[in-house]
């Protein structure tokens, strides 16, 4: 499809059509082609973590004298930061609206080459000023494939595993941050690189990554579920009888028929004020729950987990070359977590499981914060904590994009990601990040203390909203969850034989 001019009117609706695509894709058991679009879509989380613990574990360095630029480690850590969520929370909102609008794949394509470029710009700071831009740049590339990538995942991945593929996703991030933390470990041994070497490669390590997941990138395909509704019906169903045909060859065996078809106008484009009607005034609970999972764990990783490396330096006098170490433990906390308890919301439900993964971070980071005060903790001891806290909170944040991108329409699907994306990350990775970076620096515990304190009461609240409002979306269609916008009235669905 040609992307419409932005002078020329476009057509709300194209035609009604009756599809049996989103039941389709739900029956399909789990098959290589599904691993492809694991690979293909997942793997940027593994860029992002690299990205983003490199920054925070190369911060002292970046700070010191013979780095190549003249920057503090507060201003890494704080001013920087902040300006990548901001990227970020931006990127989400405009790449989020043109993914609804241009389809899933046009989108993760762009979001994936802006990332890049910004991110290999990055490593070619000389002034304070070019390096704050490019860390804004390659947040903005990044939010917009929060919205595009969740999007395409739970839309082409089978209702029977949505739930776990999408938290270990987004889980997989801390793969990436334990390359990051160990990979700076070699580039901060200036017995290896130079001072104003090691920092930079590091950057254009992830580079080259990215280029690699680009060039898989190219093979998933669009979602069929944005193709029929976007009026190209025929594309999405010839996509998906290829892809029936290809996992019966695989499994040996014809797959089951379809339980549904569903009716709908097809239509181009769905304005911003309907999408704000859809979200605030016929979902308001669900709206409440999605704001308050994103602020919780937003405030607890953009605020807290990524000074982390200041906390050791500052409190444990741990060189700034072997945070590292210490940060690759706390990140494998964080991947094990979605990893294993994943599978238990589609069993268990959603609804039990984000409200203790939420609740038990939480309490437990109060407890942390009461060790750390005490000063019962060494530097392995918080090590050890903050991995029992980040096995429940990695595992709850990845249930926060779970949740948003199933229980809103899909028509307002990318958007509701980028929006409540943006605001939560705003509220919490923004004003975070400068508030905390003073906090966990000023070499007071009371302080620190505090920052832990606030982290835990947000992850808390947002645990006590689940037990009232999640949506148990376990093992349900998409459509099920949230109908359509373009659904026809007055029958919505006819169940086939």
């Amino acid at each position: 499809m040609t992307a419409p001019s932005s002078s020329a009117p476009v057509p709300e609706e194209t035609g009604t059509v009756t599809t049996a695509v989103p039941a389709r894709l739900d029956r399909l058991p789990w098959s290589r082609w599904h691993w492809m679009i694991v690979i293909g879509l997942g793997t940027v989380w593994i860029l992002d973590g690299l990205e983003v613990t490199i920054v925070g574990n190369v911060a002292g360095r970046i700070a010191e004298d013979g780095s190549g630029l003249a920057i503090t480690s507060a201003q890494v850590t704080g001013v920087a930061a902040a300006l990548y969520v901001a990227g970020a929370c931006s990127g989400a909102l405009f790449f989020g609206w043109l993914t609804d609008r241009y389809g899933r794949k046009r989108l993760f394509m762009v979001t994936l080459a802006v990332y890049l470029a910004a991110t290999a710009l990055t490593a070619l700071s000389t002034e304070v000023w070019w390096f704050f831009l490019f860390r804004f740049l390659t947040g903005f590339g990044i939010g917009g494939e929060y919205a595009a990538i969740n999007s395409a995942i739970d839309e082409l991945i089978p209702s029977l595993y949505r739930g776990r593929v999408d938290l270990i996703i987004n889980g997989s991030y801390w793969l990436g941050a334990i390359g990051g933390a160990l990979l700076s470990i070699v580039m901060l041994d200036t017995d290896i690189f130079p001072e104003n070497v090691g920092w930079r490669l590091s950057f254009a390590l992830g580079v080259v990554l990215g280029l690699v997941i680009l060039l898989v990138r190219r093979h998933v395909p669009e979602s069929p579920r944005w193709q029929f509704i976007h009026g190209r019906g025929e594309e999405a169903e010839k996509l998906v009888a290829s892809v029936e045909r290809e996992i019966e060859r695989e499994k040996g065996e014809p797959l089951p028929p379809p339980a549904r078809e569903i009716t709908i106008h097809q239509r181009k484009s769905v304005g911003f004020g309907e999408i704000a009607k859809t979200v605030f005034a016929r979902y308001p609970r669900r709206a409440v729950l999605a704001l308050s999972l994103f602020i919780g764990q937003a405030f607890l990783y953009n605020a807290i987990t990524f000074g982390f490396g200041a906390i050791l330096t500052t409190f444990y006098d741990v060189p700034t070359g072997h945070t590292g170490y210490y940060f690759a433990v706390i990140a494998a906390g964080n991947f094990v977590g979605p990893l294993l308890l994943g599978r238990l919301f589609d069993t268990v439900g959603r609804r039990i499981m984000i409200s203790s993964t939420y609740l038990l971070s939480g309490l437990l980071l109060f407890a942390t914060a009461w060790l750390f005060d005490r000063g019962s903790l060494s530097a392995a001891g918080l090590t050890a904590c903050w991995c029992v806290v980040l096995f429940f909170a990695s595992t709850g944040a990845s249930s926060a994009y779970l949740t948003v991108s199933e229980v809103f329409p899909m028509e307002t699907r990318a958007m509701a990601i980028a929006f409540f994306y943006a605001l939560g990350t705003a509220a919490g990775g923004i004003s975070g990040p400068l508030i905390f970076a003073g906090l966990t620096e000023s070499g007071v515990v009371a302080d620190t203390v505090l920052a832990f304190q606030i982290g835990a009461a947000l992850m808390c609240a947002a645990g006590l909203v689940a037990v009232f409002l999640a949506v148990n979306a376990e093992r349900r269609s998409l459509e099920d969850i949230a109908e359509p916008l373009s659904t026809a009235k007055p029958s919505t669905e006819r169940v086939r034989p």
